[in-house]
């Protein structure tokens, strides 16, 4: 059965974070640090700091958008919590 990874990775280069949601989170990843992802690539290198496994897409976007809504706090604060 198929489940989808909502994660998110950190920056510590530039202090930032990214939040996203796919199938594969190794092959995702190894994209982001190859710098083949528009958005992410200024950033690089990049490590993962939390993954939530959700069953189904619909449901990995709903948090995805929960958690690029939030500010940095409570972001941080989410990580903390659910790491």
């Amino acid at each position: 059965m198929k489940s989808f990874i909502v994660y998110i990775n950190y920056s510590e280069a530039f202090d930032t974070y990214y939040i996203g949601q796919t199938e594969n989170f190794d092959s995702r990843l190894l994209l982001h640090n190859a710098g083949l992802v528009k958005s992410t690539k200024p950033y690089l290198p990049w490590i993962n700091v939390l993954q939530i496994t959700k069953p189904t897409r619909s449901e990995a976007m709903i948090l995805e958008k929960k958690l690029k809504n939030l500010n940095r706090i409570r972001l941080v604060a989410f990580i903390e919590k659910y790491k």
